[in-house]
C-alpha cells in the first residue's frame, strides 16, 4: 500500500527528503547534483521529463566511470599509460592506425592474443598498458603481470597445492597482460605452468605480451625447444604481432637532453 504524499511541501523539505531518498536508494550523483541541475531546469524551462531524464543519465555515467576505475585499479597497472600520451613521431616503427584499431578492442572480444616485441625503450609496455586501459574503460576485466612474477605465483601455487586455483583466476578475465616475457631464463618447471596458463585461455580470451625478444630468440626463456614453440604458437594464432624496433626513444631523449645541457 503506497503512503499519500503531501503535496504542499516547502523547498527546503523537498530538498531534505530528496536527499534522503538518494541516500536510501544509493543515488550519489543524484544527491550531489541535483541542485545544480534542478536550477539549470529551471532557467532553461525544461519539461519534467527531461529534467528526469538529465538526472538519471548523470547518475548512469558516473556510474560507468566509477566501474571504469575500479577495472582499472583491479588489473594492477604500475603506472598510468595512455595512448594520447604516446609518442609516435620518436616511434617511427609503429604505426599509429593500427594501434587505434587495437583501441577498439575488437580482438579482446574475439579473444584474440597481442604480441609486442621489440628492444628496451621502444614503448611497449607504454602500448601494453595503455591498450589495457582502453579495455578496461570499455567494460572488460584485464589483468597486468610481469612474467617472473606469473612465473613464481604459479609455482607457489603448485607447491600450496593451489594451482587451479589459480590458473582458472587468470583463466577468468578478459585479457591477461604479460610484460618483461624473455628478460629472464625460465626452468622447466616454470615455463610448463605458464604454459598451462596460455592453454586455459586458448581461443577464449586474450593474452597480450611485451618482449624484448623476437620469438627466435625465446629459446633462451623456454629452454625446451618444443614447449617453446608450442608458447609462440598458443601467443601468435590468429593474433597481432606489433615490432616496435630496435631503437630506444627514452636513451635518444635521454642523450638529447644531455647535449642540451652541455650546450647551455
Amino acid at each position: 500500500m503506497s503512503t499519500k504524499r503531501n503535496r504542499g511541501m516547502t523547498e527546503e523539505a523537498a530538498t531534505t527528503a530528496i536527499d534522503q531518498a538518494c541516500r536510501l536508494l544509493r543515488l550519489p550523483t543524484i544527491r550531489n547534483q541535483f541542485p545544480d541541475l534542478a536550477q539549470t531546469a529551471s532557467q532553461e524551462q525544461m519539461s519534467y521529463r527531461g529534467f528526469l531524464a538529465e538526472l538519471l543519465l548523470a547518475e548512469c555515467d558516473d556510474r560507468a566511470r566509477r566501474r571504469s576505475e575500479r577495472r582499472i585499479k583491479a588489473a594492477g597497472f604500475p603506472r598510468e599509460k595512455s595512448l594520447r600520451a604516446f609518442d609516435y613521431d620518436a616511434n617511427p616503427s609503429i604505426d599509429a592506425a593500427v594501434i587505434n584499431t587495437l583501441a577498439s578492442c575488437e580482438w579482446v572480444r574475439k579473444g584474440h592474443p597481442l604480441c609486442l616485441i621489440g628492444d628496451s625503450g621502444t614503448g611497449k609496455s607504454h602500448l601494453l598498458i595503455a591498450l589495457g586501459t582502453e579495455a578496461a574503460m570499455k567494460g572488460y576485466r584485464v589483468k597486468y603481470v610481469l612474467a617472473t612474477k606469473l612465473v613464481n605465483e604459479l609455482v607457489e601455487a603448485a607447491d600450496d597445492k593451489q594451482l587451479a586455483k589459480t590458473i582458472a583466476r587468470y583463466g577468468r578475465v578478459d585479457l591477461l597482460e604479460i610484460d618483461e616475457l624473455g628478460y629472464m631464463e625460465l626452468d622447466r618447471r616454470g615455463a610448463e605452468l605458464l604454459f598451462q596458463v596460455l592453454t586455459e585461455r586458448e581461443e577464449k580470451n586474450s593474452v597480450a605480451i611485451a618482449s624484448n625478444e623476437s620469438f627466435g630468440g625465446w629459446t633462451k626463456t623456454f629452454t625446451d625447444p618444443r614447449l617453446c614453440a608450442a608458447i609462440v604458437d598458443r601467443l601468435t594464432f590468429g593474433g597481432n604481432i606489433i615490432e616496435t624496433g630496435t631503437d630506444s626513444y627514452r636513451l635518444a631523449q635521454t642523450k638529447a637532453q644531455a647535449e642540451r645541457v652541455s650546450t647551455g
